[in-house]
């Protein structure tokens, strides 16, 4: 995710709730509009630096969400996992530019990368659209009862360490090179670490994807 100017203010957290072992989703009351896919900045207070967080609710909800997994050696999500509800964090106001859109498109995450396609199904972008999660661990897919009840079919997992019926043994790529139905007209959102992002782009290219049907939201 790139980085922007923004103004951060006070929020009281009103959820706070882990949702699978190390990742949480916390929220606070939306005063803000948002396209769809974008994302703020979140910080613990007004002197360390703030990290930017996908927003995952969606544009109707009454509170404003992000999803984020504990990173041990981190600042701010170990400290972020130890707040509750009341507790007060700093936000900045929404922005970004992975939008969604109403086009046919292909969403492909892994992790905490499914959070901004979470905020556009929530939103009603479901419609035509493909949604590829990828994890290491079957605990991981986060949302799995939503997206499945919302996409159907058209919500497929992927898993690289664990087995289970149902669930592409492999990683993303592995999944989308055996796929023979990726169309040059359709979009292709990517959302994840940056080796997987660039690794899917470069498929897609290979597969006759044009570069600029692909958009990457990069998690750092």
């Amino acid at each position: 995710m790139s980085a922007q100017r923004t103004e951060l203010r006070r929020v009281q957290l009103t959820l706070h709730e882990q949702i699978s072992p190390g990742v949480f989703v916390i929220g606070f009351i939306r005063e803000n509009d948002f396209i769809p896919g974008q994302a703020i900045k979140l910080g613990i207070d007004e002197i360390h630096p703030p990290r930017i967080y996908s927003i995952c609710s969606g544009n109707d909800d009454d509170e404003l969400c992000v999803l984020f997994n504990i990173k041990e050696d981190g600042f701010l999500t170990p400290r972020l996992a130890k707040l509750t509800v009341g507790d007060t964090v700093f936000a900045s106001a929404p922005y970004g530019t992975f939008f969604g859109t109403e086009e046919p498109a292909w969403w492909i995450a892994t992790g905490t990368g499914i959070a901004p396609f979470r905020a556009m199904l929530r939103s009603g972008m479901g419609k035509n659209k493909k949604l590829v999660h990828g994890v290491r661990k079957l605990h991981q897919f986060y949302f799995r009862k939503e997206l499945t009840e919302g996409l159907g079919e058209n919500y497929h997992c992927c898993c690289s360490a664990e087995m289970m019926s149902g669930i592409h043994p492999g990683r993303v790529t592995s999944f989308l090179d055996k796929r023979h139905d990726l169309s040059g007209d359709w979009k292709y959102y990517i959302c994840g670490q940056a080796q997987m992002a660039v690794e899917t782009r470069d498929l897609l290219i290979e597969k006759g994807i044009p570069f600029e049907n692909i958009v990457t939201e990069i998690y750092f």
